[in-house]
């Protein structure tokens, strides 16, 4: 199911196109006198009236609902679906009727109301098109309709196939252009008609301009099998968008985009590097050359006997660019040397095949090290990794199976020139990062002092726990601290001194933290010390997490960097939230119960709506953007809806979700992390802080599979943890040692929580 909304500023139009449609059927009004008899005539000049007691030029909303091909509802159906988007999308208390059409192969509907309230206001139409999206997914569950796509690149154009359309099949050709040429425009920065007939001759859609006085005007027809082709049909009756001044002014701001400039720049760098690794290369295979080199979209241009002259680059930008606008020199013509081959060969003895090979080593010693998982530094890895293990992880890449691919050689020579770079790139990266690890651990050794100086932590009476709380700020930064000197937590290679006094050597803090969140809690510090702005700080959302991940710290915290830490976080949250829940999201009460479940409130604060928290050691609220304060204002029970958020957050409590534990494995479903999110629901008993809904969402699309699946693991580990008690106690007859225990499972692991130790030796409970 598809619903498409459009505004316009009169009422005739629009009723006449739906109403004098052949083969049309009224199924319903609503607010009227009568759902059924209602005289058309009446119905335009009550429309008519509401409208015009407002001066918008949304004062009149055109809806139409479109299934999928083949699957069907009947008459009443319909409109019950109709009745059902209506009331959900926020015009249910308007009048409004219901139009069938059979015009096309897919069953729709058409809508037509206003916007205008009989007290002359406006209904609030903000986030329409975000709530249009929850709603159709609502109502395809309601209604066993298939689901439409989440987002617009799952809508493909239509295949370059001819087009089958009758003499009189007019709107079918209407609504084929369409929905090419709209799609064309929202997927490529056109800059001028010819560029975009060029775009659109796949299609076979053929563009014809008209000059009036300056004022241009185009149409747009069909070409059909048979040497058929259909009457152009001018822009503005295709859609009023879509008309030659609109497109004009599309084209205009597409041509003085400050971008354009940048991307050609780009581009032609991009061409030259690849030039300069080949010696000779077919035109045929350059697009597979420069997909698989540089990421780009290149298409051949042919002349009459089928050479290729010249290419066309569809960026990632959205431009489209033919190589003279580019470069003068780019082009397949003026490099007639480099194409002239019918073979393809790469220069094997270039500077840019071997700084090529330098990156992919580069690469690979850092995907190694991500992989490995290890604890050691970056530098520690590298000074350690043997060169058959670089090539193992180097044949994983992409850009070794392009080399391999054009290079034409044997592995010997292949070895040979790896072997060559190397010890080049191996001693140049070692060295770069550690004076990089050694710089940033002279960082955190001042984020210590300034912390102490500027007095971070609350003075704490008891001197052990003072102390136990400074070394959990150490260990926070992911470093240990010993008799004046400050080093890395996992390596002793680099030392800086610190003279901070005596801090014993405490027991660790309960779980290893992943470098990501030791990396976001020393930007946050930072930022917080140093009184930077959230735009400096670039908080991401997982930063609310943090007194989770170092609860004495951030319990010890002085109140005016906690209540600044805390309003950063909310606020960061809140942005993250809204757009997890905007496929859900069908009204305002949508929105504030969503938060509601995951332990957030509103509250009314000097006439603004706040949000605030649950998870702040004291009260922070953070003022709504006024979209969204006059979004939730429109609804009409709003105070009641504030009211009721006292008892959704007894019920938080009372179901032991008031804790960030909770909202972390929320975080994780919404992240499509299921498997570890269900271990921490099976070994811990924590339960997501989602909304019912939105749970019954994860549930059906593998949260329920991941659940299994860990329950079997954890009933596989019950019985392995009993046979191995009975052989320990056999064994501890014959010897005094204890077995050593494996360590528990632990959900915070890292960022992701870490479930791979367990993926091959069962669950440890």
């Amino acid at each position: 199911m598809i619903a498409r909304i459009l505004y316009r500023n009169n009422v005739h139009g629009v009723l006449k196109y739906v109403l004098d449609k052949t083969g049309s059927t009224v199924l319903g009004f609503q607010n009227t006198y009568s759902d059924t008899d209602t005289d058309i005539k009446f119905f335009g000049r009550v429309l008519y009236h509401l409208g015009n007691r407002h001066d918008s030029e949304r004062r009149y909303v055109h809806i139409s609902i479109n299934l999928p091909r083949g699957e069907k509802l009947n008459d009443e159906d319909f409109f019950e679906l109709s009745k059902a988007y209506m009331q959900h999308m926020g015009y249910g208390e308007q009048p409004y009727i219901v139009v069938r059409h059979r015009d096309t192969k897919h069953q729709h509907v058409h809508i037509v109301s206003t916007t205008i309230k009989e007290d002359c206001l406006q209904i609030n139409l903000s986030n329409d098109f975000k709530r249009n999206v929850a709603t159709q997914k609502y109502l395809e569950k309601q209604f066993n309709l298939s689901p439409s796509p989440d987002t617009r690149q799952d809508k493909e154009l239509p295949q370059y196939e001819m087009p089958k359309f009758k003499n009189e099949d007019i709107n079918g050709v209407r609504f084929y252009i369409q929905d090419i040429v709209n799609n064309t425009i929202q997927k490529y920065k056109v800059r001028s008609f010819m560029e975009l007939a060029e775009i659109l001759r796949p299609h076979h859609i053929q563009l014809k301009t008209v000059d009036h006085n300056g004022r241009i005007g185009v149409s747009y027809g069909i070409e059909i099998k048979n040497g058929y082709r259909s009457r152009f049909i001018n822009g503005y009756t295709v859609h009023p968008q879509l008309s030659g001044p609109k497109l004009q002014k599309v084209f205009e701001l597409n041509q003085k985009s400050k971008l354009l400039p940048m991307v050609k720049k780009r581009l032609e760098k991009q061409i030259r590097t690849t030039y300069s690794l080949f010696r000779t290369i077919n035109p045929k295979d350059l697009p597979d050359i420069l997909r698989l080199h540089q990421n780009l979209d290149c298409r051949l241009e042919y002349d009459e006997q089928g050479r290729a002259m010249d290419f066309t680059i569809y960026d990632k930008s959205g431009y489209v660019l033919r190589s003279k606008e580019i470069a003068d020199d780019i082009g397949i013509r003026e490099n007639q040397e480099l194409f002239e081959s019918e073979y393809t060969r790469m220069h094997e003895e270039s500077q840019q095949l071997r700084l090529e090979m330098q990156r992919i080593i580069r690469e690979a010693f850092r995907s190694s090290y991500q992989a490995a998982r290890n604890r050691t530094l970056f530098s520690e890895h590298i000074d350690r990794m043997p060169i058959m293990s670089l090539v193992r992880e180097m044949a994983k890449s992409e850009r070794s199976k392009f080399l391999i691919k054009y290079m034409h050689t044997d592995k010997e020579k292949l070895g040979d020139l790896i072997r060559s770079q190397f010890d080049i790139v191996k001693d140049k990266l070692y060295i770069s990062e550690s004076l990089k690890e050694e710089r940033e651990l002279e960082t955190k050794a001042e984020l210590i002092k300034h912390a102490i100086e500027k007095q971070f932590l609350e003075p704490i009476k008891e001197s052990t726990k003072q102390t136990g709380i400074l070394h959990e700020l150490i260990q926070s930064l992911g470093t240990g601290y010993d008799n004046g000197t400050l080093t890395y937590t996992n390596s002793q290679k680099h030392k800086v001194n610190l003279d901070i006094g005596h801090v014993p050597i405490l027991q660790q803090i309960n779980f290893y933290v992943s470098p990501g969140f030791i990396k976001e809690n020393e930007k946050v510090l930072d930022g917080l010390l140093n009184e930077r702005t959230e735009k400096e700080i670039k908080p991401s959302p997982t930063t609310i997490f943090l007194p989770l991940m170092f609860p004495n710290l951030y319990k010890a915290m002085a109140p005016k960097y906690r209540q600044r830490f805390d309003k950063l976080t909310l606020k960061t949250y809140h942005k993250y939230a809204e757009r997890m829940h905007v496929p859900f999201e069908k009204s305002p009460k949508d929105y504030i119960r969503f938060f509601n479940a995951k332990g957030f409130h509103f509250i009314r604060r000097e006439e603004k709506l706040c949000i605030a928290s649950i998870y702040s050691k004291e009260l922070v609220i953070v003022p709504l953007p006024k979209k969204t304060q006059a979004y939730l204002e429109s609804s009409n029970d709003l105070n009641r809806i504030l009211n009721n958020q006292t008892e959704i957050q007894k019920d938080i409590g009372t179901d032991r979700q008031d804790n960030l534990k909770s909202l972390w494995s929320a975080h994780l479903m919404e992240r499509w992390q299921y498997k570890k999110a269900a271990y921490l629901y099976i070994l811990e008993g924590v339960t997501p802080n989602l909304p019912l809904q939105i749970m019954e969402h994860h549930m059906e699309n593998g949260f329920k599979e991941a659940l299994l699946a860990v329950s079997k693991k954890r009933i596989d580990a019950e019985q392995g943890r009993i046979l191995r008690r009975g052989i320990y106690a056999l064994s501890n007859l014959f010897t005094s040692k204890i077995p050593k225990e494996e360590e528990p499972f632990n959900g915070f692991k890292d960022e992701m929580t870490d479930w791979s130790k367990y993926e091959r030796r069962g669950l440890w409970i």
